[in-house]
């Protein structure tokens, strides 16, 4: 039998009966503290992640992960196109980590109605296109059905540009193509879907057509693009494919990740892990304060019970090792307690919605919420290992008990 243990559950049994007066409510407090701490550290974790997800994917369904394209790409919409009959396509669809390979193309327009006008950027995409984002995404109609055998005037447009141009699922809309100074080109259109992501800037600029339309109006070749859109598996290895990407393509073209595409949004996302450390940071502190001072009540209110152990023999670590015990179960169960909290209030955002947002200012229309079970287990394991680390200071305490003395005043 562990004695150390055996005493730390006595002095803990039942609701606290083994406990003074005075350490009693101390004990609660702790506990109280524990329970908040873990749950605040659980709700800014996950709506921190949840909030750099959320914006990740909305940039990542307009541009995918990583881009290949000539070098004129970043000066243009409407780039020098590149062939589709690549050498490099079939090992790089075949490489691990890759999702999907899929070419695109773009050209400038603008959007003209009776009373209003709007410049924008088509963007064409094929058949291969992965339209699982946007059809989560849509307020009206449907995501476009391409073939590779005929032509669509369909088309993909933001709610944004819908409401200030005052269309409608199923009207035409005629857009034009400014060729030089003294020509233009003009297509009518029939709006085949409406979307919406929040992300205004993307929203106001971006509609999606037939990829052969874009070709048609830049008297491409059937087999020529802008460049082609790398999807990949996980977001976390993108750096290591985008270099093996761009090694894979060769000096020819130009592979860039959406993170190099778009360097102030990532940075701006990567800013915002700041804010879970000053959180996890002061939440720590309070905790940890919280159970020193219950730590160090309970060895004043039991310095007669030090006093008497020391008589027995009993050795200074054995000692310490009560109130240690003592530590762990009050940070256990307050930690029990915080988990149950934290993860409820969580699904409760995450499935009803409870605390809207301003979307016009954070690109988002509700607090966003990212549970991972990965997070969950690694923010316990360290919570508990550095708060148990920070008890075992106050426990130096007992080294100064003298056994006299505590049986003297007993």
């Amino acid at each position: 039998m562990n004695t150390e243990y055996f005493i730390a559950r006595r002095m803990l049994k039942g609701n606290n009966q083994g406990l003074a007066e005075l350490s009693r409510p101390i004990v609660r407090i702790a506990t109280l503290a524990v329970m908040l701490g873990i749950t605040v550290m659980i709700v800014a974790i996950a709506i921190v992640t949840g909030f750099q997800k959320e914006i990740r994917d909305k940039v990542i369904s307009f541009g995918s992960h990583i881009q290949i394209n000539n070098y004129d790409f970043n000066t243009s919409y409407e780039p020098t196109p590149i062939t589709t009959d690549q050498k490099f396509l079939p090992e790089l669809r075949k490489t691990p980590g890759i999702q999907s390979v899929h070419a695109y193309a773009s050209k400038a327009g603008i959007i003209k109605t009776d009373t209003e006008i709007q410049g924008v950027v088509m963007k064409g995409v094929g058949t291969d296109f992965d339209w699982a984002y946007f059809s989560k995404k849509l307020t009206e109609g449907d995501v476009l059905t391409l073939s590779d055998s005929s032509r669509s005037n369909d088309i993909l447009i933001s709610r944004s540009l819908a409401t200030k141009l005052g269309l409608h699922v199923g009207e035409k809309v005629n857009t034009f193509f400014i060729e030089d100074p003294t020509h233009s080109r003009s297509r009518n259109f029939l709006i085949k879907g409406i979307y919406e992501t929040g992300l205004e800037e993307f929203d106001n600029l971006y509609v999606f057509c037939d990829i052969q339309q874009i070709r048609k109006l830049n008297d491409w070749a059937p087999d020529q693009a802008a460049g082609f859109e790398v999807l990949i598996d996980n977001y976390k290895d993108i750096d290591r494919m985008g270099t093996v990407v761009n090694d894979m393509v060769g000096y020819q073209y130009l592979a860039q990740t959406i993170k190099e595409l778009y360097p102030q949004l990532f940075d701006w996302l990567n800013l915002q892990d700041m804010n879970v450390v000053v959180i996890l940071v002061l939440m720590s502190i309070v905790v940890v304060l919280n159970m020193t001072t219950a730590i160090l009540i309970l060895i004043l209110e039991r310095t007669s019970m030090i006093g008497i152990l020391k008589s027995m023999g009993a050795s200074n670590w054995q000692i310490r090792n009560i109130f240690l015990y003592n530590a762990g179960h009050i940070i256990s169960r307050g930690m029990l307690w915080g988990n149950l909290t934290g993860i409820g209030l969580c699904l409760l955002q995450q499935y009803f919605g409870i605390i809207p947002l301003d979307q016009s200012s954070y690109y988002l229309s509700q607090v966003p919420i990212n549970l991972q079970l990965s997070h969950l287990l690694i923010m316990n394991a360290a919570a508990f290992v550095v708060i148990v680390a920070v008890m075992i200071l106050p426990t130096y305490l007992v080294a100064h008990v003298s056994p006299v003395r505590a049986l003297r005043f007993s």
